[in-house]
């Protein structure tokens, strides 16, 4: 990952206080932010895809977190876990229909955070992701906010090679606006995202 981890969990956590709950982690896979756990009473960590889900286990073994986590590769729409909140861990913009994502969620748990970039984000702009963002933040303002919060972060890579790796998976436009960097290094991108209670 390009951005400063630990600053994203510190700002998570100063936000929202998961001591003694229990969560459904929507979005988990990859295991960046499971140190956010390390108060939270029980975690299902939810995500449909495979290779996340291998990454997130020794993450949470790391840890020491292993008793507090169960993973269940699968759909978010297919979880029936119910918890003191659902947290969507940037996703709810990769969401097919993100107010069916929050209707549901409130069907688990009577709080529901969501962590994700915001449209005017440079990052954003780079990822190829301003409508998705623009819809799924839509969806959460509906929904109802409770209290919200906007950080700042930056990512951060070496060369443009760097930055192409990381976006190849997003497909186009993404792939060719890393590209259109040329031969730059130190590549620095304003990352802003938001934490919302609803």
């Amino acid at each position: 990952m390009a951005t400063d981890i630990a600053m994203v969990i510190a700002n998570l956590t100063s936000f929202y206080d998961f001591k003694d709950k229990s969560v459904v982690h929507v979005g988990a896979g990859g295991g960046q932010l499971v140190g956010y756990a390390v108060n939270a009473r029980q975690v299902v960590a939810i995500d449909p895809d495979a290779e996340a889900i291998a990454r997130l286990r020794p993450a949470i073994e790391a840890l020491g977190l292993g008793g507090r986590f169960t993973i269940r590769q699968a759909e978010f729409e297919s979880a029936s876990d119910l918890a003191d909140v659902v947290f969507f861990e940037f996703c709810l913009h990769e969401m097919a229909d993100p107010d069916a994502a929050l209707r549901h969620a409130r069907t688990l748990a009577p709080e529901a955070l969501v962590l994700d970039h915001v449209p005017e984000s440079r990052w954003t702009w780079h990822t190829a992701e301003t409508s998705k963002t623009e819809r799924s933040w839509a969806a959460v303002e509906r929904a109802g906010i409770r209290a919200d919060r906007r950080f700042h972060g930056r990512q951060l890579f070496a060369n443009v090679e760097a930055l192409v790796t990381r976006l190849a998976s997003l497909g186009e436009p993404a792939v060719s606006r890393a590209r259109a960097l040329g031969d730059a290094t130190g590549i620095d991108i304003e990352m802003i995202y938001r934490v919302a209670v609803i």
